[in-house]
């Protein structure tokens, strides 16, 4: 799928994964997340901790939000946060920060697709991981709640953290970019 493929991001650092769409962005991400074999190369991490694996040190945020309908918006985010394991933050805190404090006790189900795409955002600040992957991150996001993501993202970087993000459009942070397949 992909030949000549070679990148390197720091802590700090931005990429943005661009490309048209089948040119391979989503299988980069999940290549880089430990959720892919790759059939050949090799995908490293220098630095971080020792003692855990690339994908114990990354949050992948896919296209689907993995959300439980039946579940409570809290109750989402803290199964997320006690299966993910770690350091982790308190969850009421982190719904504000995206946005959803008003809906804690909310039935998943009663989201509108963008209040998912918060909730799924939420897992990202629910455990601390240092290398977030994210496949099109501001995805049913209104104006607001991509200004808000960029404020998480910026955070994210200042505290050394590192994002590869596969998008179609900018991500309000500043990024180095990777063309995957020709343009986008």
């Amino acid at each position: 799928m992909f030949s000549g493929l070679d990148f390197a991001v720091a802590g700090g650092e931005a990429l943005a994964v661009t490309g048209r769409n089948g040119s391979g962005k989503t299988s980069l991400l999940r290549l880089v997340a430990g959720l892919l074999a790759p059939g050949g190369g090799s995908i490293a991490i220098e630095g971080g901790d020792a003692e855990l694996t690339l994908p114990e040190q990354a949050h992948y945020l896919g296209h689907r939000d993995a959300q439980k309908p039946a579940l409570s918006v809290m109750e989402n985010l803290e199964f997320w946060r006690d299966f993910l394991g770690g350091e982790a933050a308190d969850s009421a805190d982190c719904l504000d920060r995206v946005g959803l404090a008003h809906a804690l006790d909310l039935p998943a189900a009663y989201l509108s697709a963008g209040q998912r795409r918060r909730l799924a955002l939420a897992r990202l600040l629910a455990v601390r991981r240092p290398i977030w992957l994210l496949d099109e991150p501001t995805t049913a996001l209104d104006a607001s709640g991509q200004t808000m993501f960029a404020g998480l993202m910026r955070d994210h970087l200042d505290r050394g953290g590192l994002i590869i993000a596969a998008t179609h459009g900018p991500l309000g942070i500043a990024a180095s970019e990777l063309r995957i397949g020709g343009a986008s």
